[in-house]
């Protein structure tokens, strides 16, 4: 929008347009800034029409093609775009943006009975409606609430007259459990008594029922005519109608409990309830039970298009597809849907396991490029970083795994908090991978002195010598190793008292579990120093030392926000040295 030097409309209403572009720029996730925008371009030049200028056009599409880039699952503004160009330019304009609209949300039956509505009105050209019908049935057509579309299809044959095609229709509908098949079933009953009964049944089943009924008058030596054969043909064929009927019955009884739940049955931004989320699964439980493998399809996208921001559904269809024989395309454009359209890239879990389903494709070219593109968006995501690291090893080899992590280690980009964790995963990749545990510890002590503040790294160390196994020769320097440990993280270390604690628990545990003789001297020694009280507790004093000497406290704005930073992936750290030049080489 930018490339115009105005809109089309007075420098009054240009000025707006440019303030709420901005406005979208600087938070593309505001619906509301959105609206406004589209609002304001509708507005231009005292409302939009053919005659318009095209700035004024060309501001609208532009801010509606963003709008609908960003939240293609609003079904209402494409209906309203479409009817927009149809106004400004015509029925192929139109029908462009129905296509693109119906394109984008596959599963949306008011979109589809729009589209078919305006395809009605404005194509004369039976076959060319028809096809796009039958195009809508293939998506919508199972749907529990699909009525309206199924509605306006038999309105479309009705004004063609298509008598044939009306039953052929209802007959399709008998058997789709759904919110209103009883109506459908009384449609098709009344008519099926005036149709032929080539058209009603097969003719083997009319050959059979006939012969039944020749074979039942023989028996008691009555002739019948030809109308009373016909009429006891048409009684068994609509008893098996109405068998039809009781099945379909069964089926929608079955899913009424599951659709009476749903409260929002479309998208939204704001967030679902929980009751809401865990009725989806247990719909989905049920139909996947039931096997039918469209009605599986069907269900997901409902669930989908309602619940398109939450990756574990996504995740889900991706499993339960996989599980499918001979779908590993349809696996992929499941994932490639979900990381390119609709789940935010602040949740990279999805993202990571379509790295994982592309390399066991062999595509691991493809693999690396989305773990690079999450972190082009998230250079501190600790649990991209250690995926691509372990995806080069497996790949590649133990060297391309460690280049990884020296290089986001050196990487400007990539703070200290997420510098200190993947100096640990980089400790246990020697140590469990290349099994070199003096290499692990060596990595550990030489870069205790930058990330001595992170909670994480200590209970890594930590957690690295409680795990080196023992024996009784050299159990004295396992416990001095141990000990060394603990003694450097009351030392040297700023974390809180609590987090000192914590881990302070550990070692008492160690100490007790596999100490020698005298192991209780040095447990009650730490005992009195991390839970004595103020005036015999070391933690204590140091805490009230740091707070003299100026030393900054993590608040909970900063805790929140690291949480949030590691997606739960790691635990809290403390604040990093402000003297602090960076760590230690890895050569």
């Amino acid at each position: 929008m930018g490339d115009f030097a105005n809109f089309g409309g007075t420098d009054e209403e240009n000025a707006e347009i440019k303030r709420l572009n901005a406005e979208v720029e600087e938070n593309t996730d505001n619906f509301e800034n959105w609206e406004k925008l589209i609002q304001a371009c509708e507005a231009l030049e005292g409302g939009l029409n053919r005659n318009s200028s095209p700035q004024a056009l060309a501001a609208l599409r532009d801010s509606y093609d963003r709008f609908l880039l960003k939240f293609p699952l609003l079904f209402g503004y494409w209906k309203k775009y479409a009817d927009l160009e149809f106004n400004i330019s015509g029925p192929e304009s139109a029908e462009m943006v129905y296509e693109r609209g119906c394109a984008s949300i596959t599963n949306s039956v008011d979109l589809w009975t729009q589209y078919c509505s305006f395809k009605m009105e404005t194509t004369h050209t039976p076959h060319l409606v028809r096809e796009l019908f039958e195009r809508a049935a293939s998506h919508i057509g199972l749907d529990f609430l699909s009525h309206p579309f199924w509605d306006k299809y038999l309105e479309y044959e009705t004004r063609q007259e298509a008598q044939d095609k009306i039953f052929a229709i209802l007959n399709r509908v008998i058997h789709i459990p759904m919110h209103q098949y009883a109506r459908y079933f009384e449609r098709f009953r009344q008519l099926a008594h005036s149709r032929p009964l080539e058209e009603i049944a097969s003719v083997d089943a009319v050959a059979r029922y006939r012969a039944e009924s020749e074979a039942e008058a023989a028996q008691f030596g009555v002739q019948k005519t030809d109308l009373e054969i016909e009429r006891e043909i048409r009684a068994k064929i609509d008893a098996t109608f109405y068998q039809v009927f009781q099945q379909t019955q069964e089926e929608t009884t079955k899913r009424w409990t599951f659709e009476a739940e749903i409260a929002r049955p479309y998208f939204h931004i704001t967030e679902l309830e929980h009751r809401q989320l865990s009725n989806w699964r247990k719909y989905l439980d049920f139909e996947e039970s039931e096997g039918h493998y469209q009605r599986i399809i069907s269900l997901y996208e409902r669930c989908l298009s309602t619940c398109s921001l939450y990756e574990e559904f996504w995740l889900r269809y991706a499993r339960w597809m996989s599980a499918q024989e001979g779908k590993e395309e349809e696996v992929r454009n499941i994932y490639l849907r979900a990381v390119t359209l609709f789940v935010p890239i602040s949740r990279p879990g999805i993202r990571l396991q379509f790295a994982y389903f592309e390399e066991m494709s062999g595509r691991i070219d493809i693999a690396r490029d989305v773990h690079a593109a999450i972190l082009m968006e998230l250079p501190d995501c600790v649990e991209a970083i250690v995926s691509w690291a372990n995806l080069q090893r497996r790949q590649s080899g133990l060297d391309a795994a460690i280049e990884v992590y020296k290089a986001q280690i050196d990487s400007p980009s990539v703070d200290i908090f997420t510098k200190a964790a993947l100096v640990t995963e980089w400790a246990f990749l020697l140590w469990k991978v290349k099994g070199s545990v003096d290499e692990a510890r060596t990595a550990f002590a030489k870069n205790v002195e930058w990330y001595a503040d992170s909670r994480h790294f200590w209970q890594k160390w930590l957690e690295f010598e409680l795990e080196q196994p023992t024996k009784a020769d050299v159990e004295t320097e396992h416990a001095e190793r141990v000990k060394k440990v603990f003694s450097e993280l009351s030392s040297r270390s700023r974390l809180s008292p609590g987090i000192k604690q914590e881990l302070g628990q550990q070692y008492l545990g160690y100490l007790q579990q596999r100490g020698g003789k005298n192991a209780m001297k040095e447990f009650l020694l730490v005992d009195r120093e991390l839970f004595g009280p103020q005036s015999v507790s070391v933690i204590t004093k140091a805490k009230q030392s740091k707070e003299g000497a100026g030393l900054p406290e993590l608040d909970e704005a900063t805790r929140a926000k690291a949480e949030r930073r590691f997606y739960s992936y790691y635990e809290l750290h403390t604040d990093p040295d402000p003297n602090a030049q960076g760590p230690a080489s890895f050569d």
